[in-house]
């Protein structure tokens, strides 16, 4: 990606972020705009298409607001209690019409940018952390999960529309940051229970990082360690899937997608197993 607007140059965001967030905003408006139903069903899901709209538009509402200082509680970062807020913002919500939900989601993204950008000028970069439902964050992550979490329910209704998604390699690298910092507060302490394991994981052509489950907690390091127990090799837009639930790990190994070696290879299929997608 090459930046195309002085926010990504100069303003507080890691480079090719804020066009990422407003061109996916953007797609997800042409994806809705061209819904004659909204009441078609969003594959393994519960929700309609509209309802995942309308979710999307408060999201983006809700990120808006927390970028720009704001205290929304929201749950307590447990798939259940994000669930519960969800259904009550829902069901507060009446609009699930495309156009008024793709404008919002586009009108609210830029919100959020302009907020990011506004605060920039009066404090560090990063700026003071900020409680979002996945725990304290700067606006550079919190930016991260804005785009994550647009990127996961823009699949989902590319999915029940039958459109191409708008998920690639550059988008998957912007969704990194927030992807790092989130994996120890959705990580299943059940499954960890036993003696640490080191992961390498790779994203073919791009990051790599380290990841050691064990001992009922998860350790999260930038770049793995010298010799791990099992290094996953992992296309991008997969290994986003897969975290955020969307596609099954061993289907994404028998077409390839996946490799793993090391002295435990075996330890690839349960890597995703480890954690729970909020």
């Amino acid at each position: 990606m090459q930046p195309t607007a002085q926010q990504d140059i100069r303003g507080p965001l890691p480079e090719g972020l804020a066009r990422a967030i407003r061109e996916t905003a953007g797609d997800i408006a042409t994806l809705l705009n061209s819904a004659s139903d909204t009441t078609v069903p969003v594959p393994d899901s519960e929700w309609t298409v509209g309802e995942a709209a309308a979710h999307l538009a408060l999201a983006n509402e809700l990120m808006a607001d927390l970028a720009a200082g704001h205290e929304r509680p929201y749950g307590d970062g447990t798939p259940q209690s994000l669930a519960a807020a969800n259904a009550q913002s829902l069901a507060a919500f009446g609009q699930r019409d495309a156009e008024p939900l793709a404008s919002m989601i586009t009108e609210q993204a830029g919100a959020f940018l302009d907020a990011a950008e506004r605060v920039a000028g009066e404090e560090s970069a990063a700026g003071p952390a900020l409680v979002t439902p996945l725990g304290p964050m700067d606006r550079s992550v919190l930016a991260s999960y804005l785009l994550t979490h647009m990127l996961g329910h823009g699949y989902d209704l590319a999915l029940a529309l039958k459109r191409p998604h708008m998920i690639d390699r550059d988008r998957v690298a912007l969704c990194m940051p927030f992807m790092l910092s989130v994996m120890p507060r959705v990580v299943d302490t059940a499954a960890i229970a036993g003696p640490a394991v080191h992961y390498a994981i790779r994203l073919r052509g791009g990051t790599a990082f380290g990841v050691s489950p064990g001992d009922g907690a998860v350790q999260v390091s930038p770049t793995p360690m010298e010799r791990p127990d099992c290094t996953i090799l992992i296309e991008p837009v997969t290994f986003l899937l897969i975290a955020l639930g969307r596609r099954n790990p061993w289907r994404a190994i028998g077409r390839g997608q996946v490799l793993a070696w090391g002295r435990k290879p075996w330890l690839a299929p349960r890597f995703p197993t480890l954690f729970t997608a909020p």
